[in-house]
């Protein structure tokens, strides 16, 4: 599915160029669960970011289903990414002027979806994720939980191939995650790819395996081993 070879993303400044990432090569297979992890400033989510073709300002080369995502232009990427990926944020990202089903319908609006349809399918989302009785509150009126519920299923209501999550539990009580966390993880039961940028050892457990970042340099990319997840899971 996604295929990065020498990527760089730097910054001009008036000592030279200041590295965010350096000679990234990565590659992530249909249907894998992949955890991003590292200190604050590695890189993680500016990669992310690349990944999901909102930063087209990098060097290096990028495939995504074998489409050179380095050589197009905006709006070509704008497609791939409306077609094919999903995004959920730390902050959420509701808007608080809409309903929670105003929420999860505006992905269809930009795929310019014929109302009916577009009905029927907030329609079965939200029965999908149990949130029926929210559907006419507004993010304010609920948890935090319940927010990243929402953001989840405004997601995936478009079927995308990629959910890019960034630190999706970061807002979140610990029961709160790890519903978020078991949600992701059904998802990549059934087919979704996952990308996950978390600080969370147990969280990264829920992946097949972790790229490590350091100063914008990957370092370590070893799937886990049994003995990892059972440490991070605190079984051991």
């Amino acid at each position: 599915m996604i295929k990065v070879r020498n990527l760089d993303k730097f910054y001009e400044t008036g000592y030279g160029r200041t590295y965010v990432l350096r000679r990234v090569n990565i590659d992530v297979a249909q249907g894998e669960f992949v955890t991003i992890m590292g200190p604050s400033g590695a890189g993680k989510t500016t990669l992310l970011s690349i990944l999901g073709m909102l930063d087209g300002v990098w060097a290096g080369e990028f495939y995504f289903y074998d489409h050179p995502v380095h050589d197009m232009k905006p709006k070509h990427r704008n497609e791939l990414n409306k077609q094919y990926i999903g995004f959920v944020f730390q902050s959420f990202h509701l808007l608080d002027s809409l309903t929670v089903y105003e929420n999860i319908e505006i992905p269809m609006s930009y795929r310019n979806v014929r109302r009916k349809e577009r009905q029927s399918l907030v329609a079965d989302i939200i029965d999908r994720f149990q949130i029926v009785g929210k559907k006419d509150l507004y993010p304010s009126q609920l948890s935090g939980g319940q927010q990243q519920l929402v953001a989840v299923a405004r997601a995936v209501i478009g079927d995308p191939k990629l959910i890019l999550a960034d630190e999706p539990t970061g807002n979140l009580h610990s029961s709160q995650g790890e519903e978020v966390m078991a949600l992701l993880k059904g998802l990549n039961d059934q087919g979704t790819t996952i990308i996950q940028v978390t600080h969370n050892e147990k969280y990264a457990s829920y992946g097949d395996r972790i790229i490590n970042l350091l100063d914008g340099w990957v370092v370590e990319g070893d799937e886990l081993s049994p003995e990892t997840v059972a440490e991070s899971s605190g079984t051991v």
